[in-house]
């Protein structure tokens, strides 16, 4: 071997980890709940102040870093596109010689559960509704072109962006950590730019305390959230009252579920929650597609589809540079989601990254933004379309109602198509699952940070943070400061869209070195 190939941080058996082991995952551990339990404590002492603090610094950085977002996010979509149609496209996740650990389904549905949680349940109906009745491009409320114009924007919401940032932090870090042996940690796709001695360092451990911060933070209020979302629907098909100690719980049956099931690991455990989950998925949409207006149904999305990618490039760049009155749209929705994507890249690009072992990049790019997408559009246009044609064709005026409370839009839409009360009931249990593959994905996330990247962590590790991410969720619910931990954990998006970046170029860097050096 030459002398070349032996300084690259990442050749076999160049990546000595001893000694700093313990020490990084602690500092990481305690770091993060220190972070976490102070901003909590803050919220609880002074609402108000912190209310304020959070509201400010989130506006500020929509406003100053709203153009960074739109940049970053298009960035990572057309690395993942270009990367995967060119010559790495056969290089594989690990080893030459490493082969998928799960099949397909088993894999998109961990993915796809993880990637978009509940709210794709919830904004199925209510978000294209919301367009329809307020349009942002300038189209009559309720009119024709207003509902086109809500299935594209639900598409392009929900489509190629979120899992491009998901995915260019999860196939370096599977690159890496199955083909040199690198911890499963956000630090380690830094390994290429910096080399090994930062990311064991300060700078390593002050990117994963970030990570830890983000993922905790997220998916707390999510949990809490949820909740609330959850005892809404509750209340709208069994009349379970909207009570405190109803969403408590509810919390508590939730922890219960994704700690268990995180427990058990991934193949007993987590695959097997979402795997049920997503068939639960595919039975609700087949039931709306038939009982719903089938035939309108096929023709929204084939329009929808034309509609978003002739408007693909449009939207992934439009700003507001002379006030034309897209702003309030822009802040409150596309950057909104994009700073939430950015936030949740780290905890399900890490757990995309441990499922992800023997694949291709061609194979990972089509399962992790392709098909994701599609499938979020087939929901969108199965969904939102039931909800749009009850307003535009039948007259039915549920708008008013969905849009006051986001969580019963499923609930009202099937109150008026035959099999309401049945699909209901089915919306209940996909809601739960949902929760509960998102949070059993962040537990064992969070875990495997805390013991350095391993890809087992450990059961008692998993216990200790589903636990705390349930109890940090009945604090917040119970205190009212859910908002404003959601909207500082979405504040670390900014340093994350830098750190995706990075991500993109030590990858590319990495394989362009490793195919100098003769080992693809």
């Amino acid at each position: 071997m030459s002398d070349k190939v032996s300084r690259n941080p990442l050749d076999h058996g160049r990546l000595d980890w001893s000694g700093c082991v313990d020490t990084k995952s602690n500092t990481v551990y305690y770091v993060s709940i220190l972070i976490t339990f102070a901003a909590v404590l803050w919220g609880l002492l002074s609402p108000d102040s912190f209310g304020s603090f959070a509201k400010s610094l989130f506006n500020g950085l929509t406003t100053y870093f709203g153009a960074g977002y739109m940049f970053f996010m298009n960035v990572f979509v057309i690395f993942c596109l270009f990367i995967a149609a060119g010559r790495f496209g056969k290089v594989r996740l690990g080893r030459a010689e490493d082969r998928p650990e799960y099949g397909n389904l088993a894999w998109f549905a961990m993915l796809f559960s993880a990637g978009m949680g509940v709210g794709l349940v919830f904004y199925g109906a209510a978000e294209p509704l919301i367009y329809f009745t307020n349009p942002p491009f300038g189209a009559a409320p309720e009119s024709v072109q207003a509902a086109r114009d809500a299935l594209q924007i639900s598409f392009f919401h929900w489509g190629l962006h979120p899992w491009a940032g998901y995915a260019v932090i999860a196939m370096p870090l599977a690159y890496y950590q199955f083909r040199y042996n690198a911890p499963g940690l956000i630090s380690s796709i830094f390994i290429p730019l910096v080399g090994e001695k930062a990311v064991k360092g300060t700078f390593g451990k002050v990117v994963d305390i970030l990570a830890t911060f983000a993922t905790l933070g997220g998916i707390t209020t999510s949990l809490g959230l949820g909740t609330l979302q959850l005892n809404s629907g509750a209340n709208t098909v069994f009349g379970l009252p909207k009570t405190t100690f109803v969403q408590v719980v509810i919390i508590a049956i939730l922890a219960v579920l994704y700690t268990g099931s995180a427990v058990l690991g991934i193949k007993k455990g987590i695959s097997k929650v979402a795997d049920f989950n997503i068939r639960v998925c595919f039975i609700l949409m087949a039931l709306m597609f038939i009982v719903g207006p089938s035939l309108p149904i096929v023709e929204s999305f084939m329009t929808g589809i034309g509609d978003f990618l002739s408007g693909l490039v449009e939207e992934s760049f439009m700003m507001d540079p002379y006030g034309a009155g897209y702003q309030k749209h822009l802040a409150n929705w596309t950057l909104y989601y994009w700073a939430w994507w950015i936030a949740w890249a780290p905890f399900v690009g890490a757990f995309v990254a441990r499922i992800s072992r023997g694949r291709t990049i061609s194979e990972f790019i089509a399962g992790v933004l392709i098909v994701p997408a599609l499938g979020s559009a087939v929901w969108f246009a199965i969904f939102g379309t039931s909800a749009l044609h009850l307003e535009l064709v039948q007259h039915v005026k549920i708008a008013a109602e969905v849009i006051k409370d986001v969580s019963v839009g499923a609930f009202e839409l099937y109150k008026h198509y035959p099999l309401g009360t049945a699909m209901s009931y089915g919306m209940i249990v996909l809601i739960t699952t949902f929760f509960v593959t998102s949070a059993n994905s962040a537990t064992f996330v969070l875990a495997a940070y805390c013991q350095h990247g391993t890809s087992d962590p450990s059961k008692s590790k998993m216990a200790i943070w589903g636990i705390l991410m349930g109890a940090l969720a009945v604090v917040l619910l119970t205190t009212g400061g859910l908002i404003n931990i959601q909207t500082i954990s979405l504040c670390t998006a900014p340093p994350f869209a830098f750190i995706m970046f990075f991500s993109c170029w030590g990858f590319w860097k990495a394989l362009n070195a490793d195919e100098r050096n003769g080992r693809l």
